[in-house]
């Protein structure tokens, strides 16, 4: 891992050095922390108490953990035993009460020790392409095409993931489909609002869950939950870009190569 412009996150690193892989990710992490929940104004503004956030940043987490195995060290645990229960995430949230420090909200999603690494990767493929729709989108409003192709992409992801035969209706996994579910329904709230007929976009397939073998449905019809929703990923996309912070050639898996490419290099290491 190699930092491509430190100016942002060697203040997360221990005498603004960070020497190992995992202080990197560590560092990146604490930042991306801090850029949504720093203090109840970032918390309010830019997360908009969403802490639903926090499971796109344990999917970057545990996505750059595993791209460079080394022993035990790469899995959520050993990560969480060793940065995430210290100081930093422990510190207070300025002007927060609903939870007390980085370490409260993640607390919440703990679930995710719990998730197959190989589903991980998965969510985090599906995460990257509904980053690309809102990027993609911000940069040209007036032209959805790419928007739609990246649409069908996410919605061919998101029907693998949902092929898991295993799904609960209280599962870790159900949560995370739920959650790719309400944000892909709400890029297509944001695009119509912005007088952009989005449409054409492919639907999502409804959930299944093993327990009922019943249909179930993740639904948003509040229209406080899309206001919470629709900004976080564009802002996410931005920073994806912004950090700077790399495994070999990427970040956060903004790349061109394709994915042939991207696995042989993955074997090199």
């Amino acid at each position: 891992y190699y930092f491509k412009d430190d100016q942002h996150l060697k203040k997360y690193c221990d005498n603004e050095n960070c020497g190992s892989d995992l202080e990197k990710v560590n560092a990146g992490c604490l930042y991306l922390l801090y850029t949504f929940f720093g203090s109840s104004d970032m918390f309010k503004s830019v997360a908009k108490s969403n802490i639903d956030i926090v499971e796109y940043i344990m999917i970057w987490l545990v996505y750059m953990l595993n791209l460079k195995k080394q022993e035990n060290k790469t899995n959520l645990q050993y990560f969480y035993d060793t940065y995430i229960n210290n100081d930093k995430y422990k510190k207070p949230i300025t002007g927060v009460m609903e939870y007390n420090s980085y370490k409260d909200l993640i607390d919440q999603k703990t679930y995710f020790m719990t998730i197959d690494i190989n589903d991980i990767f998965k969510f985090y493929d599906a995460f990257i392409l509904l980053c690309e729709m809102y990027t993609g989108f911000d940069t040209k409003p007036s032209n959805c095409t790419k928007c739609s192709d990246k649409a069908s992409q996410f919605v061919k992801k998101y029907k693998e993931l949902k092929e898991n035969s295993n799904i609960t209706e209280n599962s870790p996994y159900y949560k995370l489909l739920s959650t790719l579910s309400t944000d892909y329904d709400n890029f297509k709230n944001y695009c119509n609002s912005k007088g952009v007929n989005c449409k054409d976009f492919p639907l999502l397939p409804e959930i299944i869950t093993k327990v009922s073998a019943q249909i179930s449905e993740y639904t948003s019809s509040s229209s406080s939950i899309k206001s919470k929703l629709i900004p976080f990923l564009s802002i996410f996309g931005a920073i994806a870009f912004f950090l700077g912070f790399s495994y070999k050639y990427s970040l956060f898996g903004f790349r061109k190569r394709s994915k042939k490419q991207h696995l042989r290099e993955k074997l090199k290491k």
